[in-house]
């Protein structure tokens, strides 16, 4: 039994002069950081139109003119998946002198009828994207609609309001 006894505790204390070992070496390894971390993968055309999206809503009305003619020279020398997209992009920008939702759908009808297309998914969210920008520009107009009307009415009656 005393023999039993000594085994166990020189294994135990084996154990704990290991794990002190590992707890050592573990904050130096835990701190270099993986190597897919530091190499970067190429980004596919479709992460770079999306980043190409972000670049173009944060432009200046100057800097989206200037990105707007470049787009234009481009798509008109290649008319490649890349450049269709990236045209959409541009011509869908709100507020700008150039927009024209109707191009857009135009330049993207291509790649929405090939579904096994590289950028058909973004083709399609681009898409989405213009048509619900359309959607609630209908329901602005609308709203302001329905607010010249309410205007107009109290204008020519407004004891009516009072009567309630």
């Amino acid at each position: 039994m005393k023999r039993y006894t000594l085994v166990l505790m020189a294994l135990m204390s084996l154990l704990s002069a290991g794990c002190g070992v590992l707890r050592s070496v573990e904050p130096e390894t835990a701190a270099e950081p993986p190597v897919a971390a530091v190499v970067e993968r190429p980004a596919s055309d479709s992460e770079k139109l999306l980043m190409y999206f972000e670049h173009v809503r944060k432009l200046s009305a100057a800097g989206l003119a200037k990105e707007y003619e470049t787009v234009r020279q481009h798509r008109a020398q290649t008319t490649s998946d890349s450049n269709r997209v990236r045209y959409a992009i541009v011509l869908s920008v709100p507020g700008s002198a150039f927009r024209d939702d109707a191009r857009a759908l135009e330049a993207l009808e291509p790649l929405l009828r090939k579904p096994d297309a590289a950028l058909h998914s973004l083709a399609f969210m681009v898409t989405t994207q213009i048509e619900e920008q359309r959607r609630a520009q209908g329901l602005h107009q609308k709203l302001e609609a329905l607010k010249s009307l309410e205007k107009s009415l109290i204008e020519r009656d407004p004891g009516a309001i009072k009567r309630r």
